[in-house]
């Protein structure tokens, strides 16, 4: 029950806190992970081992020995190539690193055999390799299977392991095949260039519509600029009429006046009585 309720409890903390993954993350299939897989092994879980202690769980009852743990395994088959492990077929070994985590939890039963991405660290233990912050455990079914048979062979089995096997006509096929790790790169790196020139065009249309603004707060300046001259000027011409009309009275008399002096005086016609 202890073991159950602490499980309850990683999922809850699991659902309150969340995981925060990176802003261009994007899921991968299973084939693409495959081909960024450090070591890609089929076998089969001997028995677990509880772990006191590891420098892969974070979380905070890390000495809890419920929540992680270490599996021994046998080695079924092996990638063809390409692997980092080399090891004979029939070996053991332990992948240490699985339990609960605050993101994920890589569980394995005991009697069971699975398909394992894994990784060696620093320190030369063999932990579980989650590409892209994905799953790299998959249960023996005829599912994964043909998913796994489809992806590439595996070599150096034991006997009576149902696996492909290793054909020198596969290595061909491998080399003419397009990786789709490749393939996904450059699709990222083509979202990547396209969200940086949509930056660009928002920032673009933020700042032309900051200068429309400006445009428009110029020209409504200008329309306030003329309309205030315009009434200074009828203002001006309004004060000026009197002082005119004044002007033009006062001149008047003068002109009459020297019209008349410039006047030429009347001839006096004499008139002789008539004999």
């Amino acid at each position: 029950m202890g073991a159950i309720a602490a499980i309850i409890l990683a999922t809850c903390l699991h659902g309150i806190l969340g995981c925060q993954l990176p802003n261009d993350w994007r899921p991968q299939t299973e084939s693409c992970r495959a081909e960024l897989a450090e070591i890609i092994v089929f076998a089969k879980v001997l028995a677990i081992h509880k772990d006191f202690y590891s420098v892969y769980n974070y979380l905070p009852w890390q000495y809890d020995t419920k929540l992680l743990y270490s599996a021994e395994i046998e080695l079924l088959c092996d990638q063809a190539w390409g692997s980092m492990l080399e090891v004979p077929a029939g070996s053991r070994f332990n992948v240490t690193g699985l339990g609960y985590f605050p993101c994920h939890s890589y569980s394995v039963l005991e009697d069971n055999a699975y398909y394992f991405f894994l990784r060696m660290d620093e320190n030369y233990n063999i932990i579980p390799h989650g590409v892209n912050f994905q799953d790299p455990i998959f249960q023996d079914t005829p599912e994964n299977h043909r998913m796994f048979a489809s992806l590439f062979q595996f070599a150096n089995c034991t006997a009576g392991t149902q696996v492909h096997t290793h054909s020198p006509e596969w290595e061909a096929q491998e080399d003419s095949r397009l990786l789709c790790s490749a393939v996904q790169k450059a699709l990222y790196e083509e979202e990547e260039r396209v969200k940086t020139l949509s930056q660009k065009v928002r920032s673009l249309e933020k700042a032309n519509g900051h200068l429309r603004d400006k445009v428009k707060s110029m020209k409504r300046l200008l329309r306030q600029a003329k309309n205030e001259s315009k009434e200074k000027k009828q203002h001006l011409k309004q004060q000026h009429e009197p002082e005119r009309a004044n002007a033009s009275r006062d001149s008047h008399p003068q002109q009459d006046t020297t019209q008349e002096q410039s006047k030429p005086p009347k001839k006096v016609v004499s008139r002789k009585p008539k004999s």
